[in-house]
């Protein structure tokens, strides 16, 4: 019997016939001259919308693209698997040692490293890790992934004594595992990796704090390193959660899983709850030092950060604290949707600076600011134009101002302010939980998670409207609010270790709907394989003053 033949178009390439069951490397292996003029490396592709290493078979006729380091889906494959050749380097230079790769930094990866007794890596330490992470690149140590069965990934785990890839597992009961394996060292198959490390080009280890920072090249030039500029009141939050993730011991999701399992996990929630509500309380009694100066609290951070629920969580303790807050809502300030700007596409863009009236907002913000009385303007969405309807505000000697928004931070918002009469916050999720210690969650997925979810119970979207805006989002977020976090005074961590357990079974669904033909099939696989990590929390475990009610409604608050 002849083999059966697909038909294989590449983007960025030639269309073939091949037999089924033949991978992107090899139908590129055996086609070198129509691929010789292809400009990048590929580290791996979208088949058919599945976002796929380059050793995934073909069995149907199938639409390829493939990843270079540009491509943001190439950027996961070389991080993801610069951290797995560098876990591999760290377990197997010093056995014993403790190794992670913890959160983003600058345009890095954070990473810990600890040995004995001994918090911090020392530079000799950190030179052996860059030898032979250099060695494997140079000698293009190939990275295989194989089906091993289950009894021998619990085997090869155990030997190796990786507790949070057997953590993983302990609620898992696959008959095979998929794994990548390198030199005989192994680990899960979580995400895409490139089949050989020297595919990775270069790297640097840049020693910061007590760890050191995995830093690529930079995306838009690859023979260039982007500058390494950390905003470090960053790394204090990040360091202060995963300090008290240690303490509470769910550092990964194996952790919490196990919490959940053994009924647990009711007390750690009212823990994570308390924690949060302690360091907003923290914050307001900071603020309430400062009484008689400070007269603008402003809030700024990413897309579902949860800055609303936040802004009202230390309006109450403000209140506690003999101040009384009064919120002011920017989107009252935008200009007549006909002075709107528009993007590069022509669209509206709401995000932009200028789609507020600024010198409106200059002079009532001087007036306020001055202990004046102002007419505060009300904008119509539905027609696009400016009102005013009779609502008036002062400051007076307990009063605090609070402007919440994306543009809070930006210093040409409150240029007619004093500077020592603001207090500046910066929020995100700064996920310090990791699905194991070579893998860490994405704060962007987290939010973007949020987001879905928010979006279909508040907004009646579907999971694919989110996610074909998100690249717009994460573009206004890149320009109007990742730039000016250091002109915060402090930074809030809004997420919680458990919500990702929580979300899921409200996320899932909606993801399912997005099909193979889509284009976002990808993005909604990749996030389904994610939760797919974590047993599922009821929401009805969850206070109505958290700030997973923003997401998942029945809050305490109203928005």
């Amino acid at each position: 019997m002849s083999p059966r033949m697909v038909n294989v178009k590449f983007e960025h390439g030639p269309e073939l016939q091949v037999e089924s069951g033949a991978s992107v490397r090899q139908i590129m292996a055996n086609n070198a001259d129509a691929f010789k003029d292809l400009g990048f490396t590929a580290l791996g592709a979208l088949v058919n919308n599945e976002f796929v290493s380059v050793e995934y078979r073909l069995e149907t006729d199938s639409a390829v693209r493939l990843l270079g380091y540009r491509d943001s889906y190439g950027q996961r494959i070389y991080r993801h698997t610069i951290a797995f050749l560098l876990s591999k380097v760290a377990h197997e230079t010093f056995p014993g040692c403790d190794f992670a790769v913890e959160h983003s930094l600058s345009k890095g990866l954070y990473c810990s490293f600890r040995l004995g007794d001994t918090d911090a890596i020392s530079p000799e330490q950190l030179a052996a890790l860059d030898a032979g992470l250099r060695k494997l690149l140079a000698e293009r140590a190939p990275i295989d992934r194989v089906k091993v069965t289950f009894d021998e990934a619990i085997a090869y785990f155990t030997r190796t004594d990786a507790k949070d890839k057997l953590n993983l597992l302990r609620f898992k009961n696959p008959s095979k595992v998929t794994v990548y394996e390198c030199g005989g060292y192994m680990d899960l198959a979580n995400h895409p990796l490139a089949c050989n490390a020297g595919d990775l080009g270069d790297f640097r280890l840049i020693p910061y704090e007590v760890g050191f920072v995995i830093l690529g090249p930079d995306r838009a030039d690859p023979t260039t390193f982007p500058t390494f500029d950390p905003a470090h009141y960053i790394y204090d939050v990040f360091k202060g959660h995963k300090e008290w993730g240690r303490i509470v011991r769910v550092r990964t999701v194996g952790d919490l899983n196990e919490r959940i399992a053994k009924k647990k996990i009711n007390d750690f929630i009212d823990v994570n709850e308390a924690y949060q509500e302690k360091r907003i309380a923290l914050l307001a009694e900071q603020i309430a030092q400062r009484k008689g100066t400070v007269k603008w609290i402003l809030i700024a951070g990413p897309s579902s950060s949860g800055k609303t629920t936040f802004s009202k969580r230390l309006s109450l303790q403000l209140k506690a604290s003999g101040l009384n807050a009064k919120p002011i809502s920017l989107d009252n300030y935008f200009v007549e949707r006909g002075k709107t700007p528009v993007d590069e596409n022509g669209e509206i863009d709401y995000e932009h600076l200028e789609a507020l009236d600024l010198p409106l907002l200059d002079e009532q913000l001087a007036a306020l600011d001055a202990g004046e009385r102002v007419e505060l303007p009300y904008y119509n969405f539905h027609t696009g134009m400016r009102e005013f309807r009779g609502e008036y505000m002062h400051i007076g000697p307990d009063d605090v101002l609070v402007l919440e928004g994306i543009h809070g931070l930006n210093p040409r918002l409150t240029q007619q302010v004093p500077a020592d009469h603001k207090f500046k916050i910066y929020i995100s999720a700064l996920t310090q939980l990791n699905i194991d210690s070579n893998t860490r969650i994405s704060t962007t997925d987290n939010r973007l998670i949020r987001r879905i979810v928010r979006d279909n119970n508040f907004r009646n979207h579907p999971a694919i409207k989110t996610l074909e805006m998100w690249q717009k989002v994460r573009r206004g977020e890149k320009r109007w609010i990742f730039p000016f976090q250091k002109e915060a005074d402090v930074a809030f961590n809004s997420a919680l270790d458990y919500e990702l357990a929580v979300l899921r079974p409200f996320a899932e669904p909606l993801l399912a709907e997005i099909k193979p033909s889509m284009p976002e099939y990808a993005e909604a696989v990749r996030l389904q394989q994610f939760l797919s990590n974590f047993l599922v929390i009821p929401p009805d475990r969850v206070p109505p003053t958290s700030v997973i009610r923003e997401f998942i409604g029945q809050s305490f608050f109203q928005y």
